[in-house]
């Protein structure tokens, strides 16, 4: 890692996974296999400036995916922000939010997406917690495991998981485009954004230190209320801007109930 750059972690001998597909569809199906209940689902976030279309996503909105192309604009902040922060040591059940440290490469969707249904009112809809007699999902084994770890620990628990790689090799082949190689260096970045129980506005990413409170959230506000959208994804879109030349390319994905 020179001058702080993260390098690809393919080029470091990790593991690596088929890179996930920017696809709701796609995303759905992989946390469902994995034991999340269906009542939730991924859906496309068209515009986060227009009422009319963000009418159309279900609310409350429990996490907010955020997808862009690393660029020199984030790289800088990133280094900047992450310099003087400690690295993350939290664990146990009073951890205020669940973060995963990314150890295997080209998983940064599949990290958001553990992220997402990790925290906030999202993890009580994951199987066998609605249904007390239901064996356990693979979604439930895994969070029972990981909450009493350390970061570098919880990390290897994902790295070795045979159900989560099987999932995600399943998910990695489906979707509209032909899947890059496993090997292959992407540059699209995947970004969490999750409302803890105490109503702070997290930013989920497993490649910085550790889980970053981005403010405080009033008890009725979700990740895509105006307020949380200047506390994230607008002070991403910002930054960008000011940068002059930066690249504006992003979505955005939402996980809240299905329209089933």
């Amino acid at each position: 890692m020179a001058d702080g750059k993260l390098e690809p972690l393919s080029r470091q001998g990790k593991k690596s996974f088929i890179p996930l597909e920017n696809n709701p569809e796609v995303m759905s199906a992989l946390v469902h296999k994995l034991g999340l209940n269906k009542k939730l689902a991924f859906h496309d976030v068209f515009s986060i400036d227009e009422p009319e279309l963000l009418s159309f996503v279900p609310r409350p909105a429990y996490a907010l995916l955020l997808i862009f192309p690393v660029n020199e604009t984030y790289e800088k902040f990133r280094i900047q922000e992450d310099k003087e922060r400690p690295e993350y040591e939290g664990s146990g059940p009073d951890e205020e939010v669940i973060w995963y440290k990314q150890t295997i490469s080209n998983a940064c969707g599949l990290m958001g997406l553990l992220h997402g249904v990790s925290n906030g009112a999202a993890r009580e809809q994951i199987r066998p917690l609605m249904y007390i007699l239901e064996p356990d999902s693979n979604l439930a084994k895994l969070l029972r495991e990981a909450i009493p770890l350390k970061p570098k620990e919880r990390a290897d628990l994902l790295y070795e998981s045979d159900a989560l790689e099987a999932a995600h090799q399943e998910a990695g082949a489906q979707g509209d485009t032909a899947a890059p190689a496993a090997e292959a260096d992407v540059d699209l970045h995947y970004v969490c954004f999750v409302k803890s129980q105490n109503n702070n506005l997290w930013e989920m990413d497993g490649r910085r230190k550790g889980p970053l409170n981005r403010g405080q959230l009033a008890a009725d506000e979700d990740v895509l209320s105006e307020k949380a959208l200047d506390l994230g994804v607008r002070s991403f879109l910002k930054r960008e801007a000011a940068a002059g030349g930066g690249d504006l390319r992003f979505s955005l994905i939402v996980l809240a109930e299905s329209f089933d």
